[in-house]
C-alpha cells in the first residue's frame, strides 16, 4: 500500500442485514467480523460498522454522507447499475448537478437499511474535486429527501 486509504467507522443495527446491503448488494468485501462490528472494503477502503440501538433518520443528505467519488462515468454508471439491479434503496436517483458549469457531476444516493446515505458521484470535470475555488456552489442548498 504507497496511499493512505481513508477510515469510516459508522453505525448499524444488525451485521446480517449490513452484509445484505454493502458485501451483496454494493459489492464490499467483508473483514473481520463480530456479533457488533464489521470491517468492510469498501473500494480499498476500511469501512467499520458498528452495531447501536442509537439509529435514527436524518432530515436530509446535510450533514452527514459518505460514498466515492469515481474516476471515470463508466465506473460511475456501473456502480449504478449494480445498485438497481441488487434492489438498493435510493434516497436520490440519479441526476446531473451544476449542468453545463465547470462543476457538473453525476450523482446519486442510497440509503442503507440504518439511515445512512451514501453518495456516489463522477465529475465531468475533475478539476472540480478538490479546485474551482472561484466557484461558491457546494451541493443543493436545501435537500430533504
Amino acid at each position: 500500500m504507497d496511499q493512505p486509504i481513508f477510515h469510516l467507522a459508522f453505525p448499524v443495527g444488525d451485521i446480517l442485514q449490513t452484509k445484505a446491503f454493502y458485501v451483496q448488494g454494493l459489492g464490499c468485501i467483508p473483514g473481520r467480523e463480530t456479533p457488533h462490528c464489521l470491517i468492510l472494503n469498501f473500494y480499498n477502503h476500511q469501512l467499520v460498522a458498528h452495531v447501536t440501538q442509537d439509529i435514527s433518520p436524518q432530515k436530509g443528505i446535510y450533514p452527514r454522507h459518505f460514498g466515492l467519488v469515481f474516476p471515470a462515468l463508466d465506473q460511475w454508471q456501473a456502480c449504478y447499475d449494480r445498485a438497481k439491479r441488487q434492489g438498493l434503496s435510493f434516497y436520490q436517483d440519479a441526476k446531473v448537478r451544476f449542468a453545463g458549469s465547470p462543476l457538473e457531476h453525476h450523482t446519486f444516493f442510497l440509503i442503507d437499511p440504518f439511515y445512512n446515505l451514501l453518495e456516489f458521484k463522477f465529475y465531468t470535470h475533475p478539476e472540480a474535486i478538490f479546485g474551482c475555488q472561484e466557484y461558491a456552489q457546494v451541493g443543493d442548498r436545501l435537500t430533504t429527501g
